[in-house]
């Protein structure tokens, strides 16, 4: 089969980037803590943003925010704050970016509390597994993404609702929501 023969979901439209992360990336299982904590940081930081906004500044952030070490950024100080608000590789929202140290320290919280945050996210999911839809109606949140983000609020994660949680679940293999269709199923 050629690569044009190949059919994916329409939402990357033709965007190189946003082809290449559909086709490799989004509905894929991540069960590496570190991974997660990625998409945590860029998730909270596309609150508000297109996707492809924080798709394409992802090496920025990643600079920004120590190959997204969660011990390193738990750890960050005002000084830090006042470096990320000057760096134009980043969506410079001090909210946002404060928000990322207090959810790297409940990051770490969780992980003494569960084990791993992968154990922790999947702790809401039916027998442990991540969920095919494989459908046309793709939901902006189900009962599982409610379920996630009340408890990661009630545990003082920022910037994390029942959206950009299911974006979360759909950016790490929680749920699979290509489309019937799709050849990267």
């Amino acid at each position: 089969m050629q690569v044009s023969d190949l059919k994916r979901c329409n939402w990357p439209g033709t965007d190189p980037l946003y082809m290449d992360y559909h086709d490799n990336e989004w509905g894929k299982e991540v069960h590496d803590d570190k991974k997660l904590f990625e998409f945590l940081i860029l998730e909270s930081a596309q609150a508000g943003l297109s996707w492809i906004t924080i798709l394409r500044r992802r090496e920025g952030y990643r600079k920004a925010f120590a190959d997204f070490n969660v011990k390193k950024v738990a750890a960050f100080t005002d000084k830090d704050v006042e470096r990320l608000m000057q760096d134009t590789s980043i969506i410079r929202n001090r909210l946002k970016i404060l928000s990322a140290i207090t959810n790297a320290q409940k990051f770490i919280e969780v992980q003494k509390e569960f084990g791993s945050f992968d154990k922790y996210l999947y702790s809401f999911m039916p027998d442990g597994k991540p969920i095919v839809n494989h459908t046309d109606k793709i939901p902006a949140s189900t009962p599982i993404s409610d379920a996630i983000s009340k408890d990661m609020k009630k545990r003082g994660f920022k910037f994390f609702g029942t959206t950009i949680c299911y974006a979360h679940m759909q950016a790490t293999g929680m749920v699979n929501d290509h489309l019937p269709d799709c050849s990267f199923k």
